[in-house]
């Protein structure tokens, strides 16, 4: 499932399922054609668009011209969205400076030090929620500054485990 947000004010829910596409847990079956070159002609409702992406695929958000008017679309993937619930969403370019717990749980393990630098992917901690060890992992490079837990303590959803060094 994507969340999608346009203009920062309209938001849609677009999943593909065996039913087709669903938007907003409506199916709908457009008519769409890839022209090339990021452009595109689609067909919904009797309606015709043509859409144009205007950005490289990278760049967040996307900027989209359809039939000559320009919109800021944001897609958030399940992943993103549970990247932003861990807290370690790096949407802005910026770094994550706190590692935030996605769940109540246990700490099983912790696996650096402060003053420890850490590699992007590299295993943080450990955290164990309804009875499933959850390994934690580092989304960018950087230093841990501190740590908030101990091995054995419970955590709160959106707690701050670990602070990294600005």
């Amino acid at each position: 499932m994507y969340k999608i947000r346009v203009n920062d004010q309209y938001a849609f829910d677009l999943e593909a399922s065996g039913e087709g596409i669903k938007l907003n847990a409506e199916i709908i079956e457009p008519d769409i054609r890839d022209l090339g070159n990021g452009h595109m002609h689609v067909l919904h409702g009797h309606r015709s668009y043509t859409i144009e992406i205007l950005n490289d695929s990278t760049e967040k958000p996307a900027r989209i011209k359809v039939n000559g008017r320009m919109y800021e679309v944001a897609i958030e993937d399940e992943y993103a969205g549970l990247l932003k619930a861990l807290g370690m969403n790096g949407v802005s370019g910026k770094k994550t400076l706190e590692l935030k717990a996605p769940m109540p749980g246990l700490v099983l393990s912790i696996n650096v030090t402060a003053g420890q630098e850490v590699k992007k992917g590299d295993s943080l901690l450990i955290l164990e929620a309804m009875k499933m060890e959850n390994m934690l992992k580092s989304t960018t490079d950087g230093v841990v500054k501190k740590i908030y837990v101990t091995i054995g303590d419970k955590v709160e959803k959106g707690q701050v485990l670990i602070e990294f060094v600005a």
